[in-house]
């Protein structure tokens, strides 16, 4: 008689989502059979994905009886509430860390379970790294001898703390940054050597967000754990990746690389001491080459869905439900015994912590809104909202949460979540709205989707625009969208986009088509349009690692689009958000275009030699061969389709990958004479605005 499968359901079909999706696959003995999420259009996207049926509702997915244990994947403020309420219908739960705000709520969370009958996991994924169970098998066997320190470190750049969104859970409290990221430390050293007693917490690095104070960026806990001296670091800067375990023995050091999923033990060997040096720097290229080697060829055979992240998510699947299909106890890596000895550990942390007093700002009237910014938690949005009040203009913001970026603002900004599909419902918020800036974008895999969430979106916001009777509709495109693959070419306001998109990459097609469907309203129906595609956006508020330059492999290395030596069209946000201003506010030019492109002033390697020179830091740069990345591009298009049988993908275009390096040039000689739009022309007056103050690296 065949077993039947464990019936498995995601609460929250959000980016992580995805990756809990695949490792469950994974699993023999397990099924997705649901995903729930107030979003219908991501429950229903994930769920068509992998053959499961999609909810809205948290009670309805209950109520079907379609699952046996859920994964709670929401807002962590969610997860209490959200895992109390699935353990008492009957469900065993996976939640996402931090399981809860404090270990108060997560024993009450293990209550539940133990009351139910249940099982309670924590989602502490990288617990589940191959080369973590191998780490573990040596020091059991003595192989480190008797341990006397170690070093946890999660060095990896936190994009949000600079360009936000800052309205995500993340950023409302400095609390939180350490709830986010503390599980990882403190799961490896509550699996590796039980519950630390900590005796000293320092921040440092503070950053500061946009009316909402500041927040370290890094964190150093001293602690101990019996007789094993700890040092915990979560640095969140502009740093080279850096997620390890450092374990020091009397017999050896071992170096565990999270990220790499490698590990590295470096001990001493008996040879004489001319070759004892030369002996044991071999034994440490031996095993990189080994375990580099096999990590590469997992890779490849598996066509990138084994990367190290994935399998720690494929362990951490497999070590939760396949005892439970199996009826054996649980993994004590993940049982919710270890999750409240994770948040008791991270408590203890925070206690240590002299936090500031906030300063919450007390609106003193109700916003009259006389402008409306979709899109304005982004980097161009919040500075596109915050000159709009400069100026002397109330502002609504429509944001898919609650939590904005302007706690600073109460009197001038309101924020209205709401749903962009919502076409009524974006008319009723545009009543009495004089300007509607759309700088809404999604990212998607695929031209159905781009469709459904990009296109469509664009064209109900303008039917809303319509039916609202707004004096004006700006909406951003991109510049990406025109074929920018001949040197001698100059592209100007009156330039057509291409006829043919098909074979251009998903943003820029989506963003063209975004434009033609509004073009249409404008022209068919008289809607008050003004189209902005702004260039390559720097300054304050904005990443430092710009995907419109090159390819990025973490904060330090990036290959460039083309050899890099031809002036990019740079524009600076302030003259960006200028611009667009001037877009709503200059009398009869419905139905045009305007490139917001600065003056031809750098090149790409001329930006990285000013990183260089004003910031000190060298980033590693080269150029890239444009054909060679349309022919590797073109492989993997094929592999894709042939082999796993994917559909709805954008075949590669060599046009595409030459539009990439921005060869053509720009005339932005309309927008000056129509908008009276002057970007800064001074090279030191750009970099000053473009890299001394624009905050790249985070401190």
């Amino acid at each position: 008689m065949t077993t039947p499968p464990l019936r498995i359901g995601l609460i929250g079909a959000g980016y992580i989502a995805a990756w809990h999706a695949d490792a469950l696959r994974a699993v023999p003995g397990v099924k997705l059979t649901a995903v729930c999420d107030p979003n219908m259009d991501l429950a229903e996207g994930l769920a068509a994905a992998h053959g499961a049926r999609a909810f809205g509702d948290l009670d309805d997915l209950i109520g079907a009886g379609l699952c046996d244990g859920v994964h709670i994947l929401t807002p962590p403020d969610l997860h209490h509430p959200l895992a109390l309420h699935c353990l008492r219908a009957g469900l065993h739960v996976l939640v996402e860390k931090p399981v809860a705000l404090n270990a108060a709520q997560t024993q009450e969370i293990e209550d539940a379970a133990r009351a139910a009958n249940r099982r309670f996991h924590a989602g502490h994924n990288f617990l589940g790294l191959p080369s973590y169970t191998r780490l573990k098998r040596e020091i059991r066997r003595g192989a480190l001898g008797r341990v006397s320190g170690a070093e946890i470190r999660w060095c990896y750049p936190f994009g949000p703390l600079r360009a936000g969104p800052f309205g995500i859970w993340p950023l409302r409290d400095t609390r939180n940054l350490m709830l986010e990221f503390g599980p990882h430390l403190m799961s490896l050293v509550i699996d590796l050597f039980g519950l630390p007693e900590i005796e000293h917490v320092a921040l440092s690095k503070p950053v500061a967000l946009p009316g909402a104070g500041t927040r370290p960026q890094g964190w150093r806990i001293l602690a101990r754990a019996g007789e094993v001296e700890l040092v915990l670091i979560l640095s969140l800067v502009e740093t080279a990746d850096d997620r390890s375990v450092t374990i020091r023995g009397s017999s050896a050091r071992a170096r565990l690389d999270l990220a790499a999923d490698t590990l590295v033990i470096d001990a001493e060997n008996t040879a004489d001491l001319v070759a004892n040096p030369l002996l044991r720097q071999l034994s440490l290229a031996r095993q990189h080459l080994v375990q580099g080697s096999v990590n590469a060829a997992r890779q490849l055979t598996s066509f990138n869905r084994k990367s190290p992240y994935a399998l720690s998510f494929r362990g951490l699947a497999n070590g939760i439900w396949e005892p439970l299909a199996q009826n054996a106890p649980a993994d004590p890596r993940w049982s919710g015994s270890s999750a409240v000895a994770v948040m008791t550990a991270l408590d203890a942390v925070l206690e240590r912590v002299d936090w500031p007093a906030p300063v919450p700002a007390s609106p003193s009237r109700k916003p009259a809104p006389s402008a409306m910014v979709i899109g304005g938690t982004g980097f161009i949005g919040r500075a596109l909202t915050r000159e709009l009040v400069a100026r002397g203009s109330d502002v609504r913001v429509i944001s898919r949460g609650r939590q904005g970026s302007f706690a600073d603002l109460p009197d001038q900004v309101e924020t209205v979540s709401l749903s962009l599909r919502d076409t009524e419902g974006l008319a009723r918020a545009m009543a009495g709205i004089d300007t509607v800036y759309n700088l809404a974008r999604s990212t998607d895999s695929s031209w159905e989707d781009c469709l459904q969430n990009d296109v469509a979106v664009a064209e109900g916001i303008g039917k809303a625009a319509l039916a609202a009777g707004v004096r004006r509709l700006v909406y951003t495109g991109t510049i990406a969208s025109f074929d920018m693959s001949d040197p001698a070419a100059t592209i100007t306001d009156a330039t057509p986009l291409p006829d043919e998109m098909d074979e251009r990459n998903l943003y820029a097609r989506s963003k063209a088509e975004c434009e033609r469907r509004l073009m249409a309203l404008h022209r068919q129906s008289a809607l008050p349009l003004v189209i902005a595609r702004p260039g390559i956006v720097l300054g304050a508020g904005g990443p430092l690692q710009h995907w419109g330059i090159g390819r990025w492999h973490g904060a330090g290395a990036v290959r460039l689009w083309g050899n890099g030596r031809n002036p990019l069209p740079f524009v600076l946000i302030g003259d960006c958000v200028d611009g667009l201003i001037r877009c709503a506010e200059a009398e009869g030019i419905e139905g045009r275009a305007f490139n917001l492109v600065g003056p031809p002033i750098l090149s790409a390697r001329d930006y990285f030699d000013a990183i260089h020179d004003r910031l000190g830091a060298r980033i590693r740069v080269s150029g890239g061969n444009l054909s060679l990345m349309y022919a590797a591009d073109w492989v993997k298009f094929q592999l894709k389709t042939r082999v796993l049988g994917r559909s709805g993908l954008t075949r590669p275009s060599r046009a595409d990958w030459l539009s990439r390096a921005h060869q053509s040039r720009f005339d932005i000689s309309g927008a000056r004479s129509a908008l009276g739009w002057h970007p800064v022309s001074d090279a030191d007056a750009f970099l000053t605005n473009a890299v001394d103050e624009a905050g790249l690296l985070g401190f």
